[in-house]
């Protein structure tokens, strides 16, 4: 049975009563009713002699559609001085491809070892909208903790924030199915502001790994300003 979390708790996932040699991390979350008004151009009949023979125009006219949320999973990979590592080119500009930060432009480690399922940019649908696999028994020791960042992608730009998202959470599930550990984030006033979020860490423990509930927001709606949290 799985261990629901509070911000600030954690759980040890040990071998022994789990498989930890495939490791699910899923993201679900559901939007509060919210709408945006767009412009959409309609063909209408003439007013009329005119529309009487068929003779249309075009107008335009404002309705409104239900708000798409895309909130994005983005996975640190972290060595023994809890940093993750980050090689920059000649002009000081990190060079993200191939490194030790998963995301939806780099869904896959070069270890083999982690990866994305894909990008849901909706949130709809049952179960988990966005999933991260680790294959913790077989992460080199080089990894000694994964930070896992939840951002709305363009979440400034389009005003949206955390305070709409509900029914949020981030779950550890092994390969057998079982679910080990679950962190539920309602969303609500006091993350209003909050457009990413620090939300759970996966530490190593000697043999075993430790799930840590986080839940610490931000203002910033990119995983980048996270980096000198790691660096």
């Amino acid at each position: 049975m799985a261990v629901s979390l509070s911000k600030g708790q954690g759980i040890s996932l040990k071998k022994s009563e789990f498989d930890l040699s495939q490791v699910t991390i899923g993201l679900g979350w559901d939007v509060a009713d919210s709408f945006k008004t767009i412009e959409q151009t309609v063909e209408k009949k003439k007013a009329g002699i005119a529309g009487m023979f068929g003779g249309t125009e075009t107008a335009t006219e404002l309705i409104q559609v239900p708000e798409e949320y895309d909130l994005d999973v983005i996975a640190f990979l972290c060595g023994h001085d809890g940093k993750v590592n980050i090689e920059k080119d000649q002009q000081g500009q990190m060079i993200l491809a191939d490194g030790d930060i998963i995301f939806y432009n780099y869904e896959s480690h070069s270890s083999g070892h982690i990866y994305t399922t894909g990008d849901n940019r909706t949130g709809e649908g049952d179960g988990d909208d966005e999933q991260i696999i680790v294959k913790l028994n077989s992460l080199s020791s080089d990894y000694q903790k994964i930070a896992f960042i939840v951002q709305i992608y363009n979440g400034i730009e389009n005003d949206q924030a955390f305070g709409k998202v509900k029914q949020a959470y981030i779950r550890a599930v092994d390969a057998r199915g079982a679910e080990m550990a679950r962190y539920d984030l309602s969303g609500g006033k006091g993350f209003e502001d909050c457009r990413s979020m620090l939300f759970a860490e996966l530490v190593r423990e000697n043999d075993n790994w430790k799930f840590n509930a986080i839940g610490e927001p931000s203002p910033a709606d990119s995983f980048v300003s996270w980096i000198k949290k790691y660096s």
